[in-house]
């Protein structure tokens, strides 16, 4: 396996890949890698003869400063884990590799970027856009895999993909713990107490599947909202019944 810190060695490493007749599989990555990144990668390894593992902590989507210092970065363990699971390329520039400049491009897919997430966390989205258009660009994959856990991000993708190119998105169920708690890299941050509250959020989600059959959409979302607000510890910032 590769680790390669430039675009330039990229660009050559995935030249050489695809004239060897293998098509490239592409997994963007933040880093402090768990078992949903790992489902991501062992299906490109799968499908793809060469596998691209992108491991970067992109600034330009952190709206919070504090956010972006505390993200956890775990380089090694997740370049021995990629390696592991039979990928062929760990990406993992500096900041300066990938923004030589400041990127000003804005993307803008209302009202798709425009809810959710993207109300409530401004920029973030184009900062997303930005990162990806990049790495897409650089890597010219065949597929790319991505998460469902962030499903808004995969639709915001999805749009920001008509421009660029032919090329399959691949979405990659979400995984949980044992208690159903959608794994991700910021759960590190949370003392086990807290792991174990926010367990109530999947519960009231998948209890909200059965009752609303029998309510209205303001109905299911009060509902939710008041269960999960009754947990101690828990406040519900958003809850939003939309068309995939």
């Amino acid at each position: 396996m590769n680790i390669i810190h430039t675009v330039a060695e990229l660009r050559t490493q995935v030249s050489c890949a695809k004239a060897a007749g293998k098509q490239v599989g592409l997994v963007p990555t933040m880093g402090a890698l768990h078992e949903g990144h790992a489902s991501l990668i062992r299906r490109s390894v799968e499908e793809c003869g060469c596998t691209v593992v992108s491991v970067f902590v992109n600034p330009t989507q952190f709206n919070d400063p504090n956010d972006l210092k505390n993200y956890p970065r775990t380089l090694e363990a997740d370049c021995a884990l990629i390696e592991a699971l039979g990928a062929d390329i760990v990406f993992a520039p500096m900041a300066e590799e990938m923004y030589p400049e400041p990127d000003t491009r804005v993307f803008a897919y209302p009202p798709i970027d425009s809810v959710m997430e993207g109300a409530r966390r401004p920029g973030h989205f184009n900062g997303v856009c930005q990162v990806v258009s990049k790495l897409f660009d650089m890597v010219q994959p065949d597929r790319a895999y991505f998460g469902e856990k962030d499903f808004q991000q995969i639709a915001v993708v999805r749009a920001m993909m008509k421009d660029q190119g032919s090329f399959e998105l691949v979405a990659c169920p979400i995984v949980r713990d044992e208690r159903g708690l959608a794994l991700s890299s910021r759960n590190a941050l949370l003392s086990a107490s807290e792991r174990l509250t926010a367990t109530a959020i999947c519960r009231t989600l998948r209890e909200s599947v059965s009752f609303a059959r029998s309510l209205t959409v303001k109905e299911v979302i009060d509902t939710v909202v008041r269960r999960i607000n009754a947990v101690e510890g828990m406040e519900v910032e958003y809850f939003q019944i939309v068309n995939a």
